[in-house]
């Protein structure tokens, strides 16, 4: 008899983002609110520019990125800042939750998106790391 999962393919692009979809739903009110306006995308792998900029050879170790202006240092008055964006990134993402085996990947997913979050308000990885320490 086959085992349950050797039929099942991996998350789609699809499914991690109706996943990360779910996992920003689920916040509360006032946060949702406050990051209303990232915009969240799924990609495979950061692309190489972005791993030159984040100094990092292994695309594998990057499994979420924030782009933008906080919104703590928006200007209302002056020009439009580019679009905020958390990028997710599949495979590192898959990989960290194959890794683990101790947490459902809704977990993982959610997880890094709120920690991309965090860098939309305009907290830093050691300041976020700080709260999540708190909350365990």
């Amino acid at each position: 008899m086959p085992l349950p999962w050797t039929n099942q393919t991996a998350p789609s692009l699809d499914d991690f983002a109706r996943l990360a979809r779910a996992a920003f739903d689920d916040l509360p009110d006032p946060f949702r609110t406050l990051a209303g306006d990232v915009v969240i995308r799924v990609d495979d792998f950061a692309d190489d520019e972005t791993l030159a900029a984040m100094d990092m050879e292994d695309p594998f170790e990057l499994t979420g990125l924030y782009s933008g202006v906080d919104i703590g240092r928006r200007d209302e008055m002056g020009p439009a800042a580019e679009p905020a964006r958390i990028f997710l990134y599949r495979r590192p993402i898959l990989d960290e939750w194959c890794e683990r085996g101790d947490v459902g990947l809704d977990e993982i997913i959610a997880h890094v998106l709120i920690h991309e979050i965090g860098h939309h308000f305009g907290l830093d990885d050691d300041q976020i790391h700080h709260i999540e320490e708190s909350a365990d």
